[in-house]
């Protein structure tokens, strides 16, 4: 996956836009409002939950990054 699309994945904006969206789409088709508060709430949730991950994620690659270039640089002090 792009770090690009990480990011938006990972944007509050996008998740609110996304829960309006389909807000907007119940009331649309009739849906009753304690299904819509529902649904916006589990989009929110899920929204979350993907920032965290996405979040961690970058995280543990920076960590990876940073040890691989620290034990190249012991391996070069050493010799």
């Amino acid at each position: 996956m792009s770090e690009e699309f990480k990011r938006k994945l990972s944007s509050r904006k996008l998740w609110m836009a996304l829960a309006a969206f389909i807000t907007s789409v119940l009331v649309l088709f009739g849906m009753d409002g304690d299904t819509i508060t529902k649904v916006t709430a589990m989009i929110t949730a899920l929204g979350s939950v993907v920032a965290y991950l996405v979040a961690e994620g970058f995280v543990d690659a920076e960590r990876i990054k940073n040890d691989a270039g620290d034990s190249v640089g012991t391996s070069e002090k050493s010799q």
